[in-house]
This record gives C-alpha cells, sequence and structure tokens, in this order.
C-alpha cells in the first residue's frame, strides 16, 4: 500500500511558520482541490498524478519520498517476493 505523509508534513510546515495551516490554504496556493487533498490525507486508498505530487513538492519544499512512502499490506507476503537471501 501508498501512504501518503500529507499531515506530517502540514504539521511541520505548521511548526516552522508558527501557526495553522488548512487544506484549503493549500488547496489555494497550490491549485490543488481541497477535496484531493482531503482524500489524500485520509488513512489509505487513494490514487493520485505525478502532477499533484510535483505541486505538493513544490509548496512543502520536500522530495516525493517525503510525501509518499510504501507500507507492505502483508509483511510475510514481500519476504516470500524476495526470494531467497
Amino acid at each position: 500500500m501508498i501512504r501518503f505523509r500529507l499531515r506530517e508534513r502540514i504539521s511541520d510546515r505548521e511548526f516552522e511558520l508558527g501557526r495553522r495551516i488548512t487544506l484549503s490554504e493549500i488547496a489555494t496556493k497550490t491549485g490543488i482541490n481541497r477535496t484531493v487533498l482531503s482524500k489524500m490525507s485520509g488513512p489509505r486508498g487513494y490514487n493520485t498524478t505525478t502532477d499533484v505530487l510535483e505541486r505538493l513538492c513544490r509548496y512543502f519544499g520536500c522530495q516525493v519520498g517525503d510525501l509518499v512512502e510504501y507500507v507492505p499490506d502483508d509483511p510475510e507476503a514481500s519476504e516470500e517476493d524476495e526470494g531467497p537471501s
């Protein structure tokens, strides 16, 4: 599963700026629909485009890996896929 770390990036940005940041503010500054941001900040299961990721990277001043992480659905299955060590 791919997990978006949008909430973490927002929290980091709020700490830097010393104020609260809303999804509406991010939507206005990035041109990304607020609904898309809301779905990305949810627990799981949303697909997005590289354009959205690029805009968020630009806004937060980060790399894609700071916004997205891979979390195996079944850790044992991923070990089997890797084959013998």
